[in-house]
């Protein structure tokens, strides 16, 4: 009870706190930034080193897996020492740091590298950063804040893409391959707003110390969190596993005949149908249960998936790509609110380490897997194993967590 009155004390922007507020336009600054070098990293990868899917498949599910035991640590650290912040103001840090190294890339090991210390900062900072914002909001209006901090990190993107898109455009007209010039000055634009980020944490976030029983704070381990937080687990990392990295679907666009301005053009489109679905859908979670959204926005998934493994043309990638960020959207920010339902404050920041973990250890097989079927069957392949996968995590969410009115505070 401590920690929702001291929340209500803090002063509101649009029904949000002064953090949540902030972490949204952190969140914006950085995913412009992440945008324009991370995203388009693939392109580069085939188009200018002339790296196999399959690599690239295996640099995206390490990079993605990376910051896993990370996330873990960072979370339990900042229950246990009852600080945030720094954990939070250090990851931002490394990754912004890393970003501008991307200019010299001249090899996939080289790649390889940055993508590493990028995603180690991710590491140590998602889950203290997950575990702040539920900590700075009342739980009624969990969903609401989670889905404002969703729909600011796609917001970011559409700015980064439009940006990158106008260079491209002005740069060389038409053209289907990225280049090592382009992808240069990409870069250096990136940077700016990496920086400003890590500025915005360190003066204007303010640090919430865990509310509850500071005595036998949790393990890291499952022991002790309810059956429910267990279950959702487990359902994540199946679903994770048909989740390949989204360099396939850039990868599958080229394909199909999309050139370098599309592409941008489209992935402006994707993260702004993000941004705009992530709030309604908190809000929708907040009122009528966090698992029927997260079931709809898998479904969706898995329909588009299906309509990746047989799309023929260019512009059946652009109707397919839109409708992706309405899975985006429905369902990231609503899953971490569900894991601030289920699990208390005092142990939110383990919570987040495992659930982030789940992803995280998911990830590489999902993508190295999804690299080989590309590159040994067809491309549509790594698309269905994707949907079927999303239909088993369907049926288990709905048979396995109960809704939200059931679950326990």
């Amino acid at each position: 009870m401590n920690e929702i009155k001291d929340v209500k004390k803090e002063r509101k922007f649009f029904g949000l706190s002064q953090n949540v507020f902030m972490f949204g336009f952190i969140s914006l600054l950085n995913d412009l930034s992440s945008e324009i070098t991370v995203r388009t990293l693939p392109l580069f990868l085939a188009n200018v080193l002339g790296v196999k899917t399959s690599i690239i498949g295996l640099i995206e599910g390490v990079a993605d897996s990376t910051a896993t035991i990370l996330k873990i640590f960072s979370g339990w650290f900042s229950d246990k020492v009852g600080k945030r912040k720094p954990l939070v103001v250090w990851g931002y840090a490394l990754s912004s740091l890393s970003k501008p190294l991307f200019y010299f890339a001249n090899s996939w090991p080289f790649v390889l590298i940055l993508r590493f210390f990028d995603r180690v900062g991710k590491g140590i900072r998602t889950s203290p950063k997950d575990a702040l914002i539920a900590d700075s909001t009342e739980k009624e209006n969990q969903g609401k804040a989670f889905g404002y901090s969703r729909a600011m990190d796609p917001l970011g993107a559409v700015i980064g893409l439009l940006i990158a898109a106008v260079v491209i455009a002005f740069g060389s007209k038409g053209i289907i391959d990225m280049t090592r010039s382009i992808y240069q000055k990409l870069v250096l634009i990136a940077a700016v707003p990496a920086i400003i980020s890590v500025l915005l944490i360190i003066f204007f976030i303010k640090d919430y110390s865990p509310s509850g029983n500071k005595k036998g704070l949790p393990n890291l381990s499952l022991k002790g969190f309810d059956s429910q937080f267990k279950a959702f687990l487990v359902i994540i990392v199946v679903f994770t596993l048909g989740n390949s990295s989204d360099a396939f679907l850039i990868l599958r666009a080229q394909q199909l005949g999309l050139s370098l301005f599309q592409i941008f053009i489209m992935l402006a489109m994707f993260n702004f149908v993000t941004s705009i679905v992530s709030i309604p859908a908190g809000i929708l979670s907040d009122k009528f249960g966090r698992h029927r959204v997260i079931i709809a926005g898998w479904l969706v998934y898995g329909l588009i998936y299906l309509g990746f493994a047989f799309a023929n043309v260019g512009w059946q990638v652009w109707i397919l790509y839109t409708l992706y960020g309405i899975y985006y959207g429905a369902t990231d920010g609503v899953a971490k609110a569900l894991v601030a339902d289920i699990v208390p404050s005092e142990k939110r920041g383990t919570a987040y380490g495992l659930y982030n973990a789940a992803i995280g250890v998911s990830a590489l097989p999902a993508s190295f897997i999804a690299g080989i079927l590309w590159q040994n069957i067809n491309p549509a392949a790594p698309f269905l194993f994707g949907s079927i996968l999303s239909l088993c995590a369907m049926i288990s969410m709905a048979i396995l967590v109960r809704p939200k009115k059931e679950i326990r505070a």
